[in-house]
């Protein structure tokens, strides 16, 4: 801890209207995090929990030092199907992890310190289940520190990218590959579609096309069904509006003939940059254009706009279409912390973990040998 340094000092938060009150302090620490995604803002983890949280259930672990907030752990406790402490934005963000300030090099220890004896004390009889943790990221070192029971799970898969220029990402392909991609850039040129930036003060409207566009695209096909719910575009407006304006968000139609057909909502942040949500008219996968590779050339010059930018992730899933561009696998963590007075719920959680795995991996060989579906 720095000379004259005061100790840090850890609070609980449960009230949403103190919640919202922490923006300004919670956006100067997500900027001095680096390891944190634009998932950690406090526009998209405020609006979630307007959106989804449950009355009483807000626990949010604040700690100061010398009145600055210099670390954060946005968390829910959930009482079904037992105690447990989870994120904050959990289902529909792509990475989770706490917020610690990347300043405090000489205080780091003793911030996160102060972080994991909160949490401890939090915990009590609950299992704190931290979903989606990106490798290297802050909450791994809540997880070396944790004095309890403690296990680490494989999480979603995700792809990355390397933050290239677009032709250098085509010469990384097989030369046949490499062609195709070429021919497919010629066609998105050839038939005239027009790339436009969403102004700040147009996004809120802009996010509700994209998802009427992505309703459409999902027609009559499998589709995430969350996506279609009032509560998803109230939050993705209302968060996405706000991520804007900082620089977290960007949002770009696609017009063809002066038409709208396609609309992309990118999130970007120092440490990478990716997709998130996307929707493109049906007249687009009729005239055979490749949607993907637009998208992908789009999201690159985002990147390219902005030299912060470290990795160009694909986000969670291991979709065809992504693997075509030779990307790297990650693989998010599972983190699951408990106090040794909580060993009945760690091992219900643990059973929970395991038996979900064994179903999936019997599902994975159905499908390998031909059972269709599962």
């Amino acid at each position: 801890m720095p000379r004259g340094a005061d100790a840090p000092v850890a609070t609980v938060c449960t009230d949403t209207a103190e919640f919202g009150s922490l923006r300004e302090e919670w956006n100067r620490l997500h900027r001095a995090s680096p390891t944190a995604t634009p998932f950690q803002s406090h526009a998209w983890l405020h609006s979630w929990w307007l959106s989804y949280g449950g009355r009483g259930s807000l626990r949010i672990v604040l700690v100061r030092q010398d009145g600055r907030l210099v670390a954060a752990a946005p968390l829910m406790r959930q009482l079904r199907p037992l105690p447990t402490l989870t994120p904050l934005g959990t289902g529909i963000s792509d990475f989770s992890d706490v917020l610690v300030d990347g300043r405090c090099a000489g205080a780091a220890d003793g911030i996160v310190e102060t972080l994991t004896a909160a949490l401890w004390r939090l915990a009590k009889s609950a299992v704190l289940d931290l979903r989606e943790v990106r490798p290297g990221s802050a909450a791994e070192a809540v997880h070396d520190a944790w004095p309890g029971l403690r296990r680490r799970f494989d999480d979603s898969a995700c792809l990355e990218l390397p933050a290239l220029a677009m032709d250098d990402l085509v010469q990384r392909l097989p030369r046949p590959r490499a062609q195709r991609a070429r021919a497919k850039m010629r066609k998105l040129d050839a038939v005239g579609i027009e790339r436009r930036i969403v102004p700040t003060a147009e996004v809120g409207a802009s996010v509700h096309r994209l998802l009427e566009l992505h309703r459409l695209q999902w027609r009559e096909r499998k589709v995430t069904t969350e996506h279609l719910e009032p509560r998803f575009a109230e939050h993705l407006s209302r968060s996405v509006t706000l991520m804007a304006q900082t620089g977290d968000a960007v949002v770009t139609e696609f017009t063809l003939d002066g038409t709208v057909v396609a609309a992309d909502l990118t999130f970007v942040s120092p440490r990478l940059a990716g997709g998130y949500l996307y929707g493109a008219h049906p007249t687009l996968r009729e005239r055979k254009i490749d949607v993907a590779t637009m998208l992908l050339r789009s999201c690159v010059e985002h990147v390219q706009n902005d030299s912060r930018t470290a990795v160009l992730s694909l986000l969670r899933g291991t979709e065809p279409y992504k693997m075509h561009w030779k990307p790297e696998q990650l693989v998010n963590q599972r983190l699951l912390l408990a106090r040794s007075g909580s060993a009945p719920q760690f091992a219900t959680a643990l059973a929970g973990i395991r038996a979900r795995a064994c179903a999936k991996r019997a599902r994975r060989a159905w499908r390998e040998r031909g059972g269709g579906p599962a």
